[in-house]
């Protein structure tokens, strides 16, 4: 579960929109988002909804692509995007 954590938390650091506009887009305050990611803080809780909204917010599926993966399962997209 670790290595998922440390996946969402880059996920939400590198975005193209900076981890305030992560928060931003969630509707939660900035501290308690990057606590919730943070892979180091065990007392902190990611729920369904809030990653859900990462992987919106930051258009990044790398954390889906390794639970897949973890399952036994690949990603593939449905169409091809242009460019």
């Amino acid at each position: 579960m670790e290595e998922f954590r440390q996946i969402v938390q880059h996920s939400v650091l590198k975005s193209s929109i900076g981890a305030r506009g992560v928060a931003e887009k969630l509707g939660k305050p900035y501290s308690t988002m990057l606590r919730e990611v943070n892979p180091n803080d065990r007392g902190a809780k990611l729920g369904v909804e809030t990653f859900w909204g990462i992987v919106k917010a930051t258009n990044d599926i790398t954390a889906l692509e390794y639970m897949a993966g973890e399952l036994g399962y690949r990603l593939v997209p449905l169409k091809k995007k242009d460019g």
